[in-house]
């Protein structure tokens, strides 16, 4: 009698074999040999749906010897197909039109906050004025130059440069001492300073900052130059003395807090024990 042998099938998945489930439909979608070699097809299709997740045009691979499967899907309609290409289209096109939607938007936004601060420092009737005489171009390349002008402006950090001239020199000019006391005085060590720029807080307070700043710099001006009857030369006097005022207290501030950095002493512990 010949000699029949039979060898069963296993789904590496559910672990079943054929005697389990004689009417399961069985797969072999990869290079594996042995027992990983066959699959379910149900089986199968759960587990590429758990990797896609949703996602049917993501590849999936044989998680053993990484052979990818060929999948194959049923022929299209002319409609249905039509209708994917689309889906398709719109999803490529979708992040850059989003894209030029947000950058479209920071420069109208940058071009209205440029007409604004016109009509503020020139005046409201002055300013617009000017930009009905100003060429349009103009006006488009102009305006948004202005918060952006305002925010560099900003970052140009002049009371620090003038504080490093103060701690070199003021041991020379000692009438400095009556006004900022404690600034010629010798420090025991030399503290370290931390970078402003490398904290979020100082970037939006220098956002912030840059773009109150015409605002202040028109009350200031009202306030301090009443006197001056053009809205412009005001608004310019009263920015000049606010970024005066404001960078001579920033100086004596951060002076104080160098002092106070430097003379500081750590304490011996009153729990260690004495040797």
């Amino acid at each position: 009698l010949p000699l029949c042998i039979c060898i069963c099938r296993s789904c590496w998945v559910c672990f079943a074999t054929d005697e389990d489930d004689r009417t399961a439909e069985w797969v072999r979608p990869c290079r594996c040999r042995g027992s990983t070699k066959w699959v379910h097809q149900s089986c199968l299709q759960r587990w590429v749906d758990e990797k896609q997740r949703g996602n049917s045009t993501a590849r999936v691979a044989c998680p053993q010897c990484n052979a990818e499967y060929l999948i194959e899907f049923p022929n299209l309609g002319p409609v249905v197909y039509m209708l994917d290409l689309a889906d398709r289209l719109i999803s490529k096109a979708c992040p850059f039109a989003a894209a030029g939607i947000m950058v479209g938007s920071i420069y109208w936004t940058a071009v209205t906050y440029g007409a604004v601060t016109v009509m503020q420092v020139v005046g409201h009737k002055e300013g617009l004025d000017v930009m009905e005489r100003a060429d349009p171009l103009f006006l488009l390349i102009g305006l948004p130059t202005i918060p952006v002008m305002l925010i560099l402006g900003k970052m140009i950090r002049w009371e620090d440069y003038v504080l490093r001239l103060w701690r070199k020199y003021s041991n020379k000019l000692q009438i400095l001492n009556s006004i900022f006391p404690g600034i010629g005085c010798p420090v025991p060590r030399v503290p370290a300073e931390a970078n402003p720029l490398a904290d979020h807080v100082s970037a939006t307070r220098i956002l912030c900052g840059a773009l109150v700043f015409p605002t202040i710099a028109t009350i200031v001006g009202k306030l301090m130059f009443s006197s001056v009857n053009s809205n412009l030369q005001r608004t310019i006097l009263g920015g000049i003395a606010f970024v005066a005022i404001k960078g001579a207290f920033k100086v004596y501030f951060k002076q104080q807090q160098y002092l106070r950095q430097a003379h500081r002493k750590i304490l011996n512990n009153p729990e260690a024990e004495e040797v």
